[in-house]
């Protein structure tokens, strides 16, 4: 064999080797898209199914309703005795937010929880209360009223509400009964005081405290709550004059 034969079959074999390394390039080229496709196709299905189900971004939780809920949730009056403990009689100047808790104290009942506030004055054990507390059958029981600051939420005290929820083991889920009360009373407030759903917060959100437990481990759970809050807005709501 000359050596022009051989140059002949060597050009031949770099060739089809650029050839089929350019059809490599190509395969994992279409490969790359396919890829990213698909990773765009599952991010987009996901935001789509959450808007489906009816999600709301911050931003528009943020957003004040132009309705209001005019009926309020029953709900029984006792205000605790004045006291430097638990009602301390300090002017609220400004509403800005609903804070949630939960009681931590699994199986009791808002009118024990009431109690306890209220038997504060004497044992002077801690500074402690709330505005509201719901029970576990879903009632609400008013504890202080909304023009003065409970001890519950911190610094936070000084320009919002707050309503302890009971709940009846160590997970701190609430009820049904407690979690639709919650729900009414807290899209009630919400037109009363003219607040953003956005405006309501857990107490976590104010000093990384695990409270209301459930609804810290598991925010899936807290965000469907301020869904519901706001859904209750629009469906039992009256739009209200500008």
């Amino acid at each position: 064999m000359d050596i022009e034969e051989l140059r002949r079959r060597k050009a031949l074999q770099n060739r089809a080797l650029k050839r089929r390394r350019e059809r490599r390039i190509r395969i994992f080229s279409y490969i790359g898209i396919a890829v990213i496709a698909l990773v765009f196709g599952i991010v987009l299905g996901v935001q789509i199914a959450k808007e489906k189900k009816g999600g709301k971004t911050e931003q528009v939780f943020a957003e004040i309703s132009t309705k209001r809920v005019e009926e309020a949730p029953e709900f029984m009056v006792q205000l605790l005795t004045p006291n430097p403990y638990s009602r301390p009689q300090t002017a609220l100047a400004k509403i800005n937010g609903i804070v949630i808790h939960y009681t931590a104290n699994p199986g009791t009942s808002a009118q024990q929880n009431r109690d306890y506030f209220e038997g504060l004055k004497d044992s002077k054990a801690t500074s402690v209360s709330s505005h509201f507390v719901v029970g576990i059958q879903g009632e609400i029981i008013q504890c202080i009223p909304s023009s003065e600051i409970a001890y519950a939420s911190n610094e936070r005290n000084e320009d919002t509400l707050s309503i302890e929820v009971c709940h009846p083991d160590d997970t701190g889920k609430f009820t049904k009964e407690s979690y639709d009360a919650l729900v009414h009373l807290t899209a009630w407030l919400c037109g009363k005081f003219d607040l953003a759903v956005g405006n309501v917060i857990r107490h976590y959100d104010v000093k990384g405290k695990p409270c209301p437990l459930y609804y810290v481990e598991h925010k899936e759970a807290w965000d469907q709550f301020l869904l519901d809050v706001e859904n209750y807005i629009e469906k039992y709501g009256v739009e209200t004059e500008e």
